[in-house]
């Protein structure tokens, strides 16, 4: 097997810097050391499959999954070092004539578990000719859930909530909020005692899974990744391109991590998402009384989002309504309860989402999420430093992006952190197979069309790029348009990708 070496910087010092659906949902020095892609050339111990935690039979009900841990470094520079163990789910090929192998899966996030997603996707439609074809393997990636877990020890009541910043109403409102992120940062670095927050990154993911895949006794991986996931999906390609089969990366974040630039198209994708909800909105006026066009649906938006930003209302004020919105956009079976809400504030009653009953004192429910969302996203990569930088992008984005600009361009955990990138970020790479299906929405919330575009453009002749012509957030299983689905299972089952670039027409 032909080894493939990275090359990553010694450890550092480190410095110390000066909602479910709302969490939804980025000058180095010293002497460089080769990292071998399977560290020292070690041989990984295969999988002993035992039954899962109570909580993961219960969501994965009535699907059976079975469970495992495989052991990987703590630090890959240090491959005899500190290891932890990674917890594994498999949904086994019941057809050994069809099977081809493994389907790795990640949901996105980071910091979104994976060890039920088999079983969602089985709920939701995913064909038998996949399940047929593959063993098919989640996982909780490290620091999360039963992977070695991290915790900044957010508490509850914290006004930190999520992983996308609030809107920042004037430059006033980026300024408090630097305080906000730069205590949160803070927090993650007193409570990293045991030092491993630094080696949650995506390279260090995208090494664990070829230690899975070698755990599992796969000479290759094929792979399906959402959101976050393509980023992870990218890596993995262009890190171990031999070792990847067939890779499926659906609502591409645009990169191999997730940076400033990335986020701010958050605010993009919301540009061209509301007209979906706007379209339909408008044409149910007379129930929810929010526009007769989605002109009207639209100024209904910001007139609300500015009363609140003035007078909040019902545990809203202007930050909240905004976020959440954007999370009800994430689907269109979700439109029916945002206009029920918005109804609501419109007519001066309504009520924000139910608060966590938990103890101020204790830690958020969403920490270990937020945490591993905050230690890949801010070690990936360096962000500005500067607070006049972000409260140049929010002047700049309100402008731009008025439905939500002024609320990815501020000021994140990142400008704070207390580690420096260990290494630069994955490189995509245009050399391998092409292997790379690319799926997209032409309309996401989350992650615009554009970033199937750029992964399209730096993968070159690697991939394929299917975009699709619907609204939402996911589009393979998770959605409802029979192309997708179909051109999709077509590729992981029957290796046809597509001839050219091309897009799903809504029927």
């Amino acid at each position: 097997m032909q080894r493939r070496r990275q090359r990553r910087p010694r450890r550092r010092t480190p410095r110390t810097g000066g909602i479910a659906s709302l969490t939804v949902v980025l000058g180095l020095g010293g002497s460089l050391l080769a990292v071998p892609a399977l560290a020292g050339g070690a041989q990984a111990s295969r999988v002993e499959w035992k039954t899962c935690p109570e909580d993961v039979v219960a969501e994965a009900a009535p699907t059976r999954l079975r469970c495992g841990t495989v052991s990987v470094p703590v630090d890959y520079a240090d491959p005899g070092g500190e290891r932890i163990d990674l917890m594994i789910s498999r949904l086994a090929s019941t057809n050994p004539d069809k099977r081809r192998g493994v389907l790795m899966l990640n949901p996105g996030g980071p910091g979104g578990s994976g060890l039920a997603q088999a079983a969602l996707l089985v709920s939701r439609g995913l064909p038998s000719s996949v399940t047929d074809s593959y063993d098919i393997i989640g996982m909780d990636t490290r620091g999360l859930g039963r992977s070695a877990p991290v915790r900044c020890g957010i508490p509850a009541d914290s006004p930190y909530i999520g992983n996308i910043p609030p809107y920042a109403v004037d430059d006033a409102a980026v300024t408090a909020r630097a305080k906000v992120v730069k205590e949160v940062a803070e927090r993650c670095a007193r409570n990293d005692r045991d030092g491993r927050l630094r080696h949650i990154t995506t390279a260090n993911t995208a090494r664990d899974l070829d230690r899975i895949r070698a755990a599992l006794g796969e000479e290759k991986t094929s792979y399906l990744g959402y959101s976050y996931g393509t980023a992870l999906g990218a890596a993995y390609a262009s890190m171990f391109p031999e070792r990847s089969d067939r890779i499926v990366l659906d609502s591409n974040i645009g990169d191999t991590h997730l940076d400033r630039d990335g986020l701010r198209r958050y605010a993009l994708g919301m540009e061209q998402a509301f007209p979906a909800f706007a379209k339909w909105a408008a044409a149910r006026h007379a129930s929810y009384g929010l526009g007769r066009t989605p002109e009207q649906v639209r100024q209904t938006y910001l007139t609300l989002a500015g009363r609140l930003d003035r007078t909040p209302a019902a545990g809203f004020d202007g930050g909240l309504f905004r976020q959440f919105t954007f999370a009800y956009l994430y689907k269109a079976s979700q439109y029916p309860k945002l206009a029920q809400q918005w109804q609501a504030l419109d007519s001066g009653a309504g009520s924000a989402p139910a608060a966590n009953p938990t103890a101020s004192s204790a830690p958020s429910p969403a920490d270990n999420a937020l945490s591993v969302f905050l230690a890949v996203t801010c070690n990936d990569v360096r962000w500005p430093r500067d607070v006049d930088t972000y409260r140049r992008g929010v002047a700049q984005d309100r402008e731009r992006y008025p439905l939500f600009g002024a609320a990815t361009a501020n000021i994140t955990p990142c400008a704070f952190w207390p580690y420096a990138p260990a290494e630069p970020p994955v490189t995509i790479s245009d050399e391998g197979p092409r292997n790379v299906l690319l799926v997209q929405n032409l309309r996401d919330p989350a992650t615009p069309h554009q970033g199937g575009r750029l992964l399209r453009e730096k993968f070159k002749d690697r991939s394929r790029l299917l975009g699709v012509d619907d609204s939402g957030h996911g589009a393979y299983v998770l959605g409802d348009d029979s192309c997708a689905l179909n051109t999709t299972t077509r590729y992981l089952v029957e290796g046809a990708m597509p001839a050219k670039d091309t897009v799903c027409r809504a029927g």
